[in-house]
């Protein structure tokens, strides 16, 4: 039984070892010329919806001096791109080029050999599960504590499905909490999105529509919606797809997708269709991941907001 010190100085010294064999103490980082901090940036703002450098400087951890140093280098390498932001003209939004996805799939190639044989090297017994535990949760209370917020214990999240009183508000909540900030959408997107979760609510009864919620108990943090009704004979509309902030990269929002289509399979719909827009870069290598493919872009106002409307289509294999 170790006592809490020894536990301590055991935690600090696996953290040592896992920063050196990671490749953190070299000037570069996963295969590329980029140092770690920027390689970190690619990586949230490739697999993340649209960010602000404000919103990335919390999550990597980087006060705005350093932020910016590591947005110069991207945006001079041409990995990134920084455009105004609608809402709010002290910020913009960053997203990912073709290089920067360039980068990105070699960085992701690196680091994903890199856990793969490490795992191959694990002594017999070991549970890949219970080391992803234990790093997500030791992570998760070390930024717990540098935010000053409360840890949401994963195994106390769960998916479920059906309505529940407050579902549209907080539903509508998530939305205009990211959307706001990252696209500068207002109060034609909500109200627009109000009118239209309203009405499907008073179709959840029908067996061919359903939603989901991600929950830690009693909050909703994460939705989506099937619309078995609204385009019509044989076709789905995947709709309201939204996890709050504090789930962002945990898997939650790929469980809802799954969810979704699952329920869209067993019931035989012909086609699932979703709207979006550009730029939402992880959210489509969610959606293709899972089947969906471009079907047409073009120039729209659908949201109150000109921009490239983009329309996906799934058709199961049959």
């Amino acid at each position: 039984m170790h006592t809490a010190n020894e536990i301590v100085s055991n935690i600090r010294e696996a953290s040592r070892l896992l920063v050196r064999e990671l490749g953190f103490m070299s000037a570069t980082l996963a295969g590329t010329e980029l140092p770690a901090s920027a390689v970190h940036a690619i990586i949230e703002i490739g697999h993340s919806t649209p960010t602000t450098a404000s919103s990335l400087s919390k999550t990597l951890n980087l006060d705005r001096s350093n932020i910016s140093r590591v947005l110069a280098k991207l945006v001079e390498v041409g990995a990134v791109i920084e455009t105004p932001n609608a809402s709010d003209g002290r910020q913009k939004i960053l997203s990912i080029t073709e290089h920067g996805k360039d980068i990105l799939d070699r960085i992701d190639k690196f680091a994903n050999e890199q856990v793969m044989k490490a795992l191959k090297n694990l002594p017999a017994g070991s549970a890949p599960e219970q080391i992803l535990g234990g790093i997500r949760a030791y992570a998760a209370a070390l930024r717990a504590q540098r935010l000053g917020e409360e840890v949401k214990p994963v195994e106390g999240m769960a998916i479920t499905s059906g309505y529940r009183p407050g579902l549209l508000g907080r539903c509508l909540e998530m939305h205009m909490q990211y959307y706001s900030r990252a696209v500068g959408f207002g109060g034609a997107f909500e109200a627009q999105l109000a009118t239209g979760l309203g009405e499907l609510l008073n179709r959840l009864d029908s067996p061919r529509s359903e939603v989901w919620v991600v929950t830690d108990g009693t909050k909703i943090c994460g939705t989506v919606f099937i619309d078995g009704e609204g385009l019509g004979e044989g076709k789905a509309h995947l709709r309201a797809f939204i996890v709050d902030d504090t789930l962002r990269g945990r898997g939650w929002g790929r469980k809802l997708i799954e969810k979704a289509i699952s329920f869209v399979d067993d019931h035989a719909f012909t086609e699932t269709h979703l709207y979006t827009f550009r730029g939402l870069d992880a959210a489509r290598r969610l959606y293709e991941s899972c089947g969906f493919a471009l079907a047409e872009e073009a120039l729209g106002n659908k949201w109150g907001k000109e921009m490239m409307i983009q329309h996906f289509v799934r058709i199961p294999s049959r």
